[in-house]
Order: C-alpha cells, then structure tokens, then sequence
C-alpha cells in the first residue's frame, strides 16, 4: 500500500479557494480521516487524491510517483484506487455478486479468478451467502458493504470513502464503523475517509486530518488533537473543547506559566511568551466555592447524558461561555466559581505544528510537509 504525501497542494474553483497550500504525508497502511466542517475542503483533498480533480499547484505522490503536479498527471484509473460514495453508487438491476464482478471484468481476470475474489471480498465484508441479491433487496448498511467489497474486489492501492455513513442511522453508522475498523485491520490497506462527524474520525482513524477554510489546522492522532491542539480553531472543534485567553510568561520543558485575568496558573504546553490560548475541556473544570480559578455567572443547563451540562458566561474576563456537567438545578445568574484542573496551552498565532510522531517544518521532511511515521 502507498505512502500518500501531499505537497503544498492548492486547487481554486473561479474565485473560492477551496484548496490552500496543503501538506502532508501518511504511512503505508494507515487510516487518514479528512475532518472538517462544511467547505473546509476535505472533499475536494479526496477528489485530488483521486484523480477526479487537477491541483492547480504543488504535487501528490504515491510512494516516490509523481501522480499529479509539476505537468504530471496519471488518471483515476491508473492509480490503483477504490472509491466508496456516499451515495453507493450501485446498479440497481445487477445482483450483489454482478455489482462486484464489473470491475473485475474490466480489469481482465479470467471467470474462475473472478468467482474466487468475489466469494472473498464477500466474507471480508460479512456478506457471505448473499451475492444473489439486488440492492433493493438490502439495508443500508448491507448496500454500504457491497459498496466497499466492490472497491476491495480490485486489491487497489489505496480505499477512498467519501462520507460514507451519511445516509445511515445512528445505530447503523456505529456498526459500519466496527466494519471499517475490522477490515482496514484485515486487509492492511490505506484508507482516507472523509467525514464533518469528530466523533466518526476520533472512533476509526489512526491519523486524522482537520481542515478549515482550505487549509490543514493540524495532522495528529486523534488522542493528540485531544490533549494538545495546534490552534484555536481544533482546540474548539475536537472534542467541543474551548478556549480562554491568557498572557503567557514562561514556557519551559513543556510547561507554561500564564495569566488568566489576576491568576496566575502553571500549565501543559509550548507557547512562546506573548499572549495565547488556554485550550480545555468540559472535564478539566471543577466547581468549587470559594479561590477559583475563573469566576462565572450560569446562563443555562440541559439535560445530558446523566447529569445538567451547565453553561457559564465568565464576568472578570472577556471570554466565551465555558460548560461543565453538574448534578443539581441552579437558577440562572447564580455565581459560580471554576477551577481549571488541566488544558494546554498555545501561542496566539499558532497553526498546523507537531507534537509526538509529528514531524515539524525541518530538514529531514520536504518543506511545508508534515509527516506521520
């Protein structure tokens, strides 16, 4: 299976940029999630990749193959590719085992070849026994599977699945997530999924990618864009974390000493002194009486799974609402004091980094990229 690396890729459509200079670069065998919300440009990342676009700058390779830029371009169907949609994309008057055999008619195996990689594919995808029927004759999610053991029939290089679970319930999208996860670990190929749902990414991913505006925020694994975000803008959409400002005064060792307001707090993080960002989350607050770090007024709670998720406007700084669950009914307005347990903390001008496995902007990756090894 390839390595995939993007370099410096850009792709414009008239006047929106949809594309912007992204980098980076996945080993052989893993799952990529392309994570985004809408117009982030995660779908045109994959449509590149595919081949079904032309990046109007910088280059994708395939391993050490140049399969677009700098005047090369090698077309979809030379790439070794398979491709899941999310519409399924099946024909309709064919039968499971007839959906699955036309590319393997067109790639020349011979009958008895076909008849083998057919009944394979099928036990891979846990539709064994059911290649006489047509997709009609499916649910949703049996209709994803033969959608997928279609793209594995071909043995391709390389799985592309473009929001896949979007037209399933929620029960089923968790199950073809445990699909996903048991055959990506069967088949050892690389896959990249698209999707705007963190918690579909964070379930099957072992790299993901969070992409805003065109651009690449940051290329982690998704335990990293958890604890140790590279910008506001995933601190805020990983995890429906939240962000406060502080002015930072030391950073050593990978601690930080900043103000939040009058308090002075000791925190996880590499930010340069200046001002920047305390990233959190909703576990890392603790109500207390009295000596908190963050005084708040309540502003309102919603039931949620067990306890009042309770949203609290700071009055001493000027920051968003922060949340926190609690177990009892509080009339809004009620002063409540926060203490703020762990987070990490950025610069305020900070972008796409690395942290742990990711390598930064240095001399052992080509410039702009970055790599997951």
């Amino acid at each position: 299976m390839p390595r995939l690396t993007l370099s410096t890729v850009s792709k414009r459509f008239d006047d929106f940029q949809a594309v912007d200079g992204v980098s980076l670069t996945i080993p052989d065998g893993a799952f990529l999630a392309l994570l985004g919300p809408s117009g982030s440009g995660k779908t045109t990342v994959l449509r590149l990749i595919a081949g079904l676009e032309v990046p109007d700058g910088g280059e994708i390779l395939f391993d050490e193959t140049i399969v677009a830029g700098h005047g090369a371009f090698l077309p979809p169907e030379k790439r070794g590719i398979g491709m899941v949609f999310q519409s399924y994309a099946l024909w309709p008057t064919m039968t499971v085992r007839g959906n699955i055999e036309f590319g393997l008619k067109v790639g020349g195996l011979k009958p008895r070849e076909r008849a083998a990689r057919i009944e394979e594919v099928l036990k891979v995808v846990g539709l064994a026994g059911l290649g006489d029927r047509r997709p009609h004759e499916l649910s949703g999610g049996q209709r994803q599977r033969v959608a997928l053991a279609r793209s594995l029939a071909t043995r391709p290089n390389l799985i592309l699945l473009d929001e896949p679970l979007a037209n399933l319930d929620a029960h089923l999208r968790e199950a073809m997530l445990a699909e996903f996860r048991r055959i990506h670990s069967l088949t050892g190929s690389t896959f990249v999924f698209v999707t705007h749902d963190q918690d579909e990414a964070m379930a099957v991913a072992t790299h993901v990618a969070v992409m805003d505006h065109g651009r690449l925020e940051q290329l982690a694994t998704p335990e990293e864009l958890y604890r140790k975000p590279a910008s506001p803008m995933v601190a805020r959409f990983i995890g429906r974390g939240r962000t406060l400002p502080v002015r930072v005064l030391k950073s050593e060792g990978g601690r930080t000493r900043v103000m939040l307001g009058q308090q002075l707090l000791d925190m996880p993080g590499n930010a340069p002194v200046g001002y920047g960002w305390l990233c959190f989350h909703a576990s890392d607050l603790k109500r207390v009486n009295e000596g908190g770090h963050l005084k708040t007024e309540l502003v309102g709670q919603v039931f949620q799974n067990g306890s009042l998720l309770s949203h609290c406007l700071p009055t001493e700084i000027d920051g968003d609402v922060v949340s926190l669950p609690l177990d009892e009914r509080i009339a809004p307005g009620t002063p409540i004091e926060l203490v703020i347990t762990d987070g990490w903390v950025i610069g305020e001008g900070r972008g796409t980094h690395s942290n742990g496995d990711v390598t930064r902007r240095s001399s052992t990756c080509r410039p702009g990229v970055i790599s997951l090894r």
